[in-house]
């Protein structure tokens, strides 16, 4: 062997991480090994010009995780990727975690009020994310269960609370529009109870479905189009509100029971306000013994099935 290949094989070597972390192959020295040295430490990959640099990047951050039980594309790199995930964000307070933590911690509608706007926003903009998916779950004589006072998860059953949370989007957003479009807009005070007393969410006796799928159809129809309406009103209002001037911000309306209200603390309001009724939603759903999903269980993807957080 030439003193010149006997180089090469020894700088491959030194580079080489501990056994198991490494996998033979031909990667082709293009880097898609991710740092596995699929080359086997040979030095006659070619392509990884001195037959050692593409190892002496990647070939660390591999050994060094230890995460990986079998190989996949992370190439034992999860280790990197967990540093930029939002939970890792979150705890080194990087400006990605701070948004994040903005979005989804809870928070009293004053505390919301003193988010940056853009964070308010987004958080605004979640709407249906914050309520409980399993409501789809549900039979139409569960979504019409009411609740007692002792219960302490809000007397109105599903199908009401679902109904109210869309009346609420449809007054905020046009209270918004005339914070904005008018000087010092008057707005009334709105009887909620009266909604509910006058059955305008059909919450009256009924009969029911004889069989699941129509049962299921009858809830789905009672639901969607609440759900639907709080949605697309919170994303075309969300966007509408990225495209105010600052100044826009401190317009106010007068309230009958609250005074004057800018329009920044409406929205925090307005954002409070339905994720206080999906914390008894969801509160509903647990006292009636719906399960909660199963997190998916992953096999194979980009880190193979054998990734140990």
């Amino acid at each position: 062997m030439s003193q010149a290949s006997s180089a090469v094989h020894s700088q491959h070597a030194r580079t080489q991480p501990s056994e198991g972390a490494h996998a033979p192959g031909a990667c082709g020295g293009h880097g898609t090994c991710g740092g596995k040295g699929e080359c086997g430490g040979s030095g006659t990959c070619n392509k990884h010009e001195d037959g050692q640099s593409h190892h002496v990047d990647h070939a660390q951050p591999a050994a060094q995780s230890g995460a990986c039980a079998t190989s996949g594309c992370c190439g034992g790199m999860k280790e990197m990727r967990d540093d930029r995930s939002p939970t890792a964000a979150i705890k080194q307070g990087t400006v990605l975690g701070d948004m994040l933590r903005a979005v989804n911690e809870d928070a009293t509608a004053e505390q919301l009020a003193q988010l940056p706007i853009l964070h308010l926003v987004m958080r605004y903009r979640k709407g249906i994310e914050k309520l409980d998916q399993r409501v789809f779950e549900l039979t139409e004589e569960q979504i019409d269960m009411a609740f007692l006072p002792e219960a302490n998860v809000g007397r109105w059953p599903v199908r009401v609370l679902l109904g109210h949370l869309a009346d609420a989007e449809v007054a905020a957003v046009h209270r918004m529009r005339r914070i904005v479009g008018e000087d010092g807009p008057v707005v009334n005070n709105w009887d909620e109870d009266a909604f509910v007393d006058a059955n305008l969410y059909n919450n009256g006796p009924k009969a029911y479905a004889e069989d699941a799928q129509g049962d299921n159809a009858r809830v789905m129809q009672a639901l969607g189009g609440s759900m639907a309406v709080i949605h697309t009103l919170r994303q075309w209002c969300g966007q509408w509100l990225l495209t105010l001037p600052e100044s826009a911000w401190a317009r106010t309306m007068m309230h009958p029971a609250r005074g004057a209200v800018s329009l920044k603390d409406y929205v925090a309001l307005n954002t409070w306000h339905l994720e206080h009724h999906g914390r008894f939603l969801t509160q509903k759903l647990d006292r009636m013994g719906i399960p909660h999903a199963m997190p998916e269980q992953t096999s194979g993807g980009c880190c193979g099935g054998g990734c140990k957080g």
